[in-house]
C-alpha cells in the first residue's frame, strides 16, 4: 500500500475509507460493518467519519467496526463548525469518542468554516492535543485564503485539509493544492469518484477497458497520481472495498493520463473550493 506521510513522520495509507451516508439503513448495517473490517484487512486503515453523518450514527458503525483493533486503525472524525468554539469543542469530541468506543481519536478535523473565529478553534483544537483526547488537528473544505487565514491565526500545527476533489473537480489544482503542498499538508479528497456519478464517463470507461481496470479504479488511482494526497472513497459492500484496494496498485501510463486531462479539463480560471 503506498502511504502519505504527516509531518510529524506518521505514515497512513494513501487510501483509506470514508463512511458518508453509511449507517443510514439498518438493513445494511452488516454489509457496511464486513466491508470496513475486509478494508482495514488489506490495509484501507484510515477511516473517516464525522459527527454529521448519520447524526452520530456512521461513528457507532465504526466503533463497532474497530472493536478490539483500535490500535491498527487510524481514525479520522469531523466536528460541526457550531461546536467548532472553546465552549463546546471538547464537548463534541468527547461524544464522538463515547460512540466511537476510544480513548483518542488520530485526526480531528473542523468540518467546515463557520462563524467560530479560526483562532479560537485552533486553541480549542490545541487544548485536545494537550489533553490526549486527539493526536492531531485539521481542516475540511477550506480554500487557500481559508487557510492562510488559519496559519495567521496560529495555526501551523493543522496536519491535513480534506476536500472535494476528483476529475470532476479539479479547480483546487489553480493554487489550493501547491499551497497544501508547499506548506507540507497532505490532502485528502473525498468523493473521489463523485458519488458514482463519474463511472459511465465515456472517455473514462474506455482507458478503464484498455488497461484492464474498473472506472472506478482508474478514477482512483489518477486522484492518487501525485504521491500526497489521501483518498477515501466510501464502499459498503465487501467486493466494492476490493475492487477499491486494487487501485493503490494501478500505475497509469502517460498516455491515460493524457487521456483523462483531455477527456476531464482543469477549469480555465480558478473557481471558489466546491462542497458537497
Amino acid at each position: 500500500m503506498k502511504t502519505i506521510r504527516f509531518s510529524d513522520g506518521t505514515t497512513v495509507p494513501a487510501l483509506g475509507q470514508g463512511t458518508w451516508m453509511m449507517a443510514e439503513q439498518p438493513q445494511r448495517r452488516a454489509n457496511e460493518l464486513a466491508a470496513l473490517r475486509a478494508g482495514i484487512e488489506l490495509g484501507m486503515t484510515l477511516i473517516d467519519t464525522a459527527e454529521m453523518y448519520g447524526d452520530g450514527e456512521s461513528e457507532r458503525l465504526v466503533g463497532e467496526a474497530i472493536t478490539g483493533i483500535r490500535d491498527g486503525v487510524f481514525l479520522v472524525s469531523k466536528a460541526y463548525p457550531q461546536n467548532a468554539s472553546q465552549a463546546r469543542l471538547a464537548t463534541a469530541c468527547e461524544a464522538s469518542l463515547q460512540r466511537l468506543g476510544t480513548d483518542r481519536l488520530d485526526l480531528y478535523l473542523l468540518h467546515w468554516r463557520g462563524s467560530v473565529p479560526l483562532v479560537e478553534t485552533v486553541e480549542a483544537m490545541s487544548r485536545l492535543v494537550d489533553a490526549g483526547k486527539i493526536l492531531r488537528w485539521g481542516v475540511s473544505n477550506l480554500d487557500t485564503d481559508d487557510m492562510e487565514q488559519l496559519i495567521a491565526a496560529g495555526g501551523s500545527a493543522c496536519a491535513s485539509n480534506q476536500i472535494l476533489y476528483n476529475l470532476t473537480r479539479r479547480s483546487p489544482e489553480h493554487d489550493l493544492l501547491p499551497w497544501l503542498t508547499d506548506h507540507r499538508i497532505p490532502i485528502m479528497a473525498y468523493s473521489p469518484v463523485e458519488q458514482g456519478r463519474l463511472l459511465h464517463h465515456r472517455q473514462l470507461v474506455d482507458v478503464a477497458a484498455r488497461i484492464g481496470a474498473t472506472p472506478a479504479q482508474v478514477a482512483l488511482a489518477w486522484t492518487m497520481r501525485s504521491g500526497d494526497l489521501i483518498a477515501i472513497p466510501k464502499a459498503a459492500s465487501v467486493e466494492h472495498v476490493r475492487e477499491n484496494r486494487a487501485a493503490a496498485d494501478l500505475e497509469l501510463s502517460a498516455d491515460d493520463l493524457a487521456a483523462l486531462d483531455t477527456a476531464f479539463p482543469r477549469p480555465r480560471d480558478r473557481l471558489p473550493l466546491e462542497m458537497l
